[in-house]
């Protein structure tokens, strides 16, 4: 069909989402980075989250393209 944009979107989403979730980690134990956020670790839930959404685009590009395979045999 031509060019999938799932696949770098999905990384780079995934490589984000990762350093993201690393530093909400790694920081966890500072409360006072995260008063105004009402204490809720948002980059790890957010690192969290966007490390989700990129499995999930690098998952359904590689589904599609191995469909896309087995129609061409």
């Amino acid at each position: 069909m031509g060019i999938d944009i799932k696949l770098p979107i999905g990384l780079m989403f995934s490589i984000l989402g990762a350093v993201l979730a690393v530093y909400g980690f790694i920081t966890k134990s500072s409360p006072e980075i995260y008063q105004k956020s009402l204490e809720i670790n948002i980059n790890l839930w957010t690192g969290l989250i966007m490390l989700a959404f990129g499995l999930l685009m690098i998952l359904t590009s590689l589904v599609q393209g191995r469909k896309e395979e087995k129609k061409k045999q």
